[in-house]
């Protein structure tokens, strides 16, 4: 696990970031960084601003109000919520992975391999599993070299032991390429045993810290109850590193109970 780098070197942050769609404000006051080799899990109920956080940070929503600061010449792979390819648009994996800049055939399926997919190279992304299909994408994503992977839901669909594997797949990523990675995620508990942080998101960040801080936080349970026992311990990750973010004592009142999506 990489030691946490002390302030001032973050890849990518948020300072009192608002969004605004028409007249309704989709964030408000958000702040976060996200430091080198670090794993940032997003959680929050549906309409919560997950994937407005990730667009603002991408620069590809305007802010209404606050900033965005990337590192200069930042890469970023980036692994979006949902991705629409045409039935009837022969499209084979190695081609997908040479849009939009081409790729050799070395490149294309050592990507494949390091996401444990070899030899996809020809198969038709239409003829894919989910798994298939999301490993394929983040292989995308990991052409760029990034220092940074932002994943979008990029589990959804997948069955249970899918959404474990591919989660033990992202850090064996981090470690291997020494990238962070930013992800908005659903599957709470599973996503959560994996991450350095977690930021509990419902227009606003509700609190913020380890799995454990945040799974305790009254904020938390006020959105998602006390969860599903085991699940959390069963994918239990090790820290060998400190982090003191939690805080969120006084936002107010927590919304939308129950809704996890």
């Amino acid at each position: 696990m990489p030691a946490m780098p002390g302030r001032g070197m973050s890849l990518i942050s948020a300072e009192g970031l608002s969004v605004r769609y028409g007249g309704a404000l989709a964030l408000s006051d958000v702040t976060l960084a996200v430091e080198p080799g670090e794993i940032v899990t997003v959680v929050g109920p549906n309409g919560s601003g997950k994937s407005t956080l990730l667009r603002a940070l991408l620069g590809i929503v305007p802010p209404a109000a606050g900033r965005v600061t990337r590192q200069a010449g930042l890469r970023v792979g980036y692994v979006p919520q949902r991705l629409h390819i045409d039935p009837a648009l022969p499209m084979t994996a190695g081609r997908f992975l040479s849009l939009p800049r081409r790729q050799g055939r070395a490149a294309v399926a050592a990507a494949l391999a390091r996401t444990g997919v070899p030899g996809l190279q020809d198969r038709q992304m239409t003829a894919l599993s989910g798994g298939q299909f999301q490993r394929v994408m983040l292989a995308r994503a990991l052409l760029t070299d990034p220092q940074i992977l932002i994943l979008d839901e990029a589990t959804q669909g997948l069955d249970q032991p899918g959404v474990a594997a591919f989660y033990r797949l992202i850090e064996d990523v981090r470690r291997d390429l020494h990238c962070a990675v930013l992800m908005v995620s659903h599957d709470l508990h599973v996503v959560m045993s994996a991450s350095d942080r977690v930021i509990c998101l419902n227009g606003h960040v509700c609190c913020e810290g380890t799995p454990h801080v945040v799974s305790a936080a009254p904020e938390y349970r006020a959105l998602f109850g006390l969860g599903t026992g085991g699940t959390l311990a069963l994918y239990q990750h090790d820290h060998d590193h400190a982090h003191d973010h939690a805080h969120g004592q006084n936002h107010d009142e927590a919304v939308g109970a129950g809704d996890a999506g």
